[in-house]
């Protein structure tokens, strides 16, 4: 019996399908890579050691940002970074270096994230919780309702954490 050979409109529209019907999930999964910070370069899972408030929601994670953005106002020099969040419910918290220095590299940036959870720990939520030993910016982010949170240089390097 001889084998029939496909069209060749349908062979590669066979092809093209999964590329068709898996790029848009993957554009709406990705869409601020590109306009806010390069492709994501690395990521990791953090998994929290808090669950989100029940309380918290988009403009509990807005007000969050503004306050953080106001306090960076306030400071004599201009700011090392800009966090914004983004996503349709606000949870997707974006921190990126405004600077050559505080942001060049990784390690740099998780310094920030250090100090940061250094202010977390000096919060009167985390003290009347008794947790400002055990739980980091990280954790903080968590309670807001934050999903991930990515750190960017803003030219190299981009690194996704995924809250858990």
């Amino acid at each position: 019996m001889p084998r029939r050979k496909l069209p060749a409109a349908l062979l590669i529209g066979l092809l093209l399908c999964p590329l068709l019907t898996a790029t848009p999930v993957a554009w709406a999964a990705e869409n601020h890579a590109g306009y806010y910070y390069p492709a994501i370069t690395s990521q990791e899972v953090y998994q929290a050691r808090s669950p989100a408030m029940s309380s918290a929601n988009r403009e509990t994670r807005i007000g969050f940002v503004v306050a953080q953005t106001s306090g960076q106002r306030q400071l004599q020099y201009p700011p090392r970074f800009a966090m914004f969040a983004k996503g349709d419910e606000a949870e997707k918290l974006i921190i990126i270096g405004l600077d050559e220095h505080s942001f060049a590299t990784l390690f740099r940036a998780r310094a920030v994230m250090a100090q940061l959870t250094a202010s977390a720990r000096g919060s009167a939520l985390f003290r009347n919780m008794a947790v400002e030993d055990l739980f980091t910016f990280f954790d903080l982010a968590k309670m807001l309702g934050f999903r991930q949170i990515t750190v960017s240089d803003g030219r190299n390097y981009a690194h996704r954490i995924d809250l858990q």
